[in-house]
């Protein structure tokens, strides 16, 4: 008789930062503005690989789409949880839900993917320079592209699937900022090991493939760096790849963190501040690690203010 007192929820409650109220204001400023710069500097590192010929080469048209993807993440995320700060009853939908996590995990594993190929691209330009063109064909590249968006769509769509099985009447509030897959599990009145098991097989799949296609071309592209002899040559090698090792290892490090520990799966909203790690700094992070070290994209910006 208990059972059938309960009733399906359709709604939840994201209880987001409302355990700190009296921060409600500086949080609210401070998570715009890291939102608006984000937005900015992912989009327009987006309009100057697409309006700059001399960067439509695979290392930036890959950087492009991360950019993009970047922006995607914040867009599921931020604007709802801005909304939350000054909504009475911070309410989302199931499928507004299940929309959300559908988006940030396509950027999520798109990135990956995206990741790996630029660490690909890296080992050809460093060591293979001379069959560079060959081995990274504009054809190649747009496969390697492809291939990520397919992969990071197949991933959340699965996920989102398997999420219609569960129900949800124990509690509709998710102690969470976004509808993250971990908190839901937590309050399903259906058994979610199914669930955890594949989401746990398939995220630490996705991260152990990319992860070994990073670790394998960069062994190789440091060892080809330290058996050079000019220390010049070494120099500018180690510095056209520094900004995509820093990226990758803040990325994968707080992925791996968050969703590939057996743990993890009961434990999703003690996991907020990594959650805004991953969700909310990588993406403003990564236009600025990838610009201000990087001379091709400053010299890009400087004709482009110079034409205008």
């Amino acid at each position: 008789m208990a059972e059938d007192n309960y009733s399906l929820t359709t709604e939840f409650i994201l209880v987001g930062f409302s355990d700190h109220p009296d921060l409600k204001i500086l949080l609210f400023l401070v998570f715009t503005a890291i939102y608006l710069v984000t937005m900015v500097g992912n989009l327009g590192l987006v309009a100057l690989i697409y309006m700059e010929p001399r960067l439509h080469t695979p290392m930036y048209i890959f950087l492009g789409n991360l950019a993009l993807m970047d922006s995607c993440c914040s867009c599921a995320i931020t604007p709802k949880m801005l909304e939350n700060f000054f909504s009475v009853d911070r309410r989302i939908s199931l499928y507004e839900c299940m929309a959300q996590f559908y988006f940030l995990c396509l950027a999520e594993t798109t990135d990956c993917f995206l990741l790996a190929a630029m660490a690909y691209d890296r080992y050809v330009a460093i060591c293979n320079p001379l069959q560079y063109h060959t081995m990274m064909s504009k054809k190649l590249c747009v496969q390697m592209t492809t291939g990520a968006y397919i992969a990071g769509n197949l991933h959340p769509m699965i996920e989102v699937g398997l999420l219609l099985r569960l129900t949800f009447c124990r509690s509709h509030v998710i102690k969470h900022f976004f509808c993250d897959v971990l908190p839901l599990y937590g309050i399903s009145c259906t058994d979610p090991h199914i669930n955890e098991l594949i989401l746990l097989v398939l995220a630490g799949s996705i991260q152990v493939f990319t992860i070994t296609i990073v670790l394998v071309s960069y062994s190789c592209i440091l060892f080809t760096i330290f058996s050079m002899k000019s220390k010049e040559g070494r120099g500018k090698a180690l510095s056209t790849c520094a900004s995509h090792f820093l990226s990758v290892s803040i990325f994968y490090g707080s992925l791996l963190f968050m969703y590939a520990q057996p743990h993890s799966v009961n434990e999703g909203d003690k996991d907020v501040p990594v959650a805004i790690f991953y969700t909310l700094v990588i993406p403003l992070l990564n236009p600025f690690i990838y610009s201000l070290r990087n001379k091709e994209v400053i010299n890009a910006m400087k004709r482009t203010m110079r034409k205008r």
